[in-house]
């Protein structure tokens, strides 16, 4: 690994977003087409990827699901040649430069009740905010719940940082946590404001440093034009894309110009290839997409028409990590129904357990393609970022075992602001 010279010239953010716009673009059909229904979908069939996927084994399919399509791809020789060629293209357009910069030791008083995952985003992100915070007039924290980041950024800073949230209760939280800290440590210039901060324009300064850690769905794209306009740093990890009050999202960039994805290919985003998910296992959400889809057959042989995730409707989707027959008692009650009879629930789970199956396998090469749609909209924003003056850097910013929504744009009007990448 080596770190890249501030001197050394970047590639241009519009020449990365027409890179991955390139391998995109062609299989659009496949992100607008999700596996709803074992028949194969036809843009599988199109392109003669059906008889591979569906002669995967478990264990195959198990090492595919947890990350390793890719490698299965390249190792087989028997799978489809265009199959492989988008595996190796999609690889190529998501690899990313780490970050050159250390962790910064946080204080362990301040960290009080923060988990152990946070704790190593928190550490992360501000070692790489060292040198943009040093020339920041004030800090602004777009989406900060109970403040985490804004109190260890003015505590080590030493700067003025406003707090911005909608959810009032966290930010009165965040305050209170604030009073508690400047007690032990002298004064804490926080500020705690409440916002609708997905709806309202932000009103950034040119002097400022907006920072969004995890700002999900439009609130990354109005940071993103805030920021622009003003000619503000800024930082911004983005998360959950599909949380966004439009069917389709429009390109912030000229470059991106028709790249409208609609809200269903952004939540394929969320797609995380390994193990250990954010809040539950592989084979637990293999078991709770089961269920769901047992629970849907249910419902129709119960003379309900229910479409993909109709099932959930009123339910919290977590429930479906409690097994099918807990779920399924459930949403009957909710539907004012009878409860399920033993023979339903068994007669389902088995049809349920036989056609998720073969969908997981269908999945793959659109699974595939979810790491490229969080790049589309990642390079898209800083495209636009770019546009406007800044100078910018993509990078992974955390471990993949902190948590996988882990790029981040760093955009400055100055170049020299901004950390140094390490490039594989």
């Amino acid at each position: 690994m080596c770190v890249v010279s501030l001197e050394e010239p970047r590639v241009s953010q519009h020449e990365e977003l027409a890179a991955v716009m390139r391998v995109l673009t062609p299989v659009l059909d496949i992100v607008d087409a999700p596996v709803e229904t074992p028949t194969p979908p036809a843009w599988c069939g199109e392109r003669g990827w059906v008889e591979f996927l569906l002669q995967l084994g478990d264990e195959r399919l198990l090492a595919s699901e947890r990350g390793g399509f890719g490698a299965l791809l390249a190792s087989d020789a028997s799978a489809p040649a265009s199959l492989r060629e988008l595996a190796g293209e999609v690889r190529r357009r998501t690899l990313l430069p780490a970050l050159g910069t250390p962790q910064l030791a946080l204080p362990a008083a301040a960290l009080r009740g923060v988990g152990a995952r946070k704790r190593g985003q928190l550490a992360a992100l501000l070692g790489a905010l060292t040198p943009l915070a040093a020339n920041a007039e004030r800090i602004v924290d777009v989406g900060a719940g109970r403040g985490h980041f804004s109190r260890l950024a003015s505590e080590l800073f030493r700067r003025e940082t406003l707090a911005l949230d909608r959810d009032a209760a966290l930010l009165r939280q965040g305050g209170e946590r604030s009073d508690q800290r400047a007690r032990l440590v002298g004064h804490l210039d926080v500020r705690f404001k409440h916002a609708d901060v997905g709806q309202q324009q932000l009103e950034l300064r040119a002097g400022d440093l907006a920072v969004g850690l995890h700002a999900c769905g439009e609130l990354g794209d109005r940071l993103v034009s805030a920021a622009a306009g003003s000619g503000c740093d800024v930082a911004l990890v983005s998360c959950c894309l599909q949380k966004t009050s439009a069917a389709r999202r429009v390109p912030l960039s000229a470059a991106g110009r028709g790249l409208d994805l609609r809200r269903g290919a952004l939540g394929l985003a969320n797609l995380s290839p390994r193990e250990d998910g954010v809040e539950a296992s592989l084979a637990d959400n293999v078991h709770a997409r089961e269920a769901r889809l047992a629970l849907r057959y249910l419902l129709r042989a119960r003379g309900l028409e229910v479409g993909a995730g109709e099932e959930m409707r009123g339910v919290n989707r977590r429930r479906a990590q409690a097994g099918f027959a807990d779920l399924a008692a459930h949403a009957l009650a909710l539907r004012q129904l009878p409860p399920p009879g033993a023979r339903e629930l068994s007669s389902c789970a088995e049809a349920a357990r036989r056609d998720h199956a073969v969908m997981r396998r269908l999945s793959l090469p659109r699974n595939l393609l979810a790491r490229l749609i969080e790049l589309a909209v990642v390079r898209d924003r800083a495209a636009a970022l770019e546009e406007r003056g800044h100078a910018v850097a993509v990078a992974q910013l955390f471990e993949q075992h902190l948590t996988p929504r882990n790029t981040v744009i760093f955009a400055s009007a100055d170049p020299a602001r901004l950390p140094p990448l390490r490039a594989g």
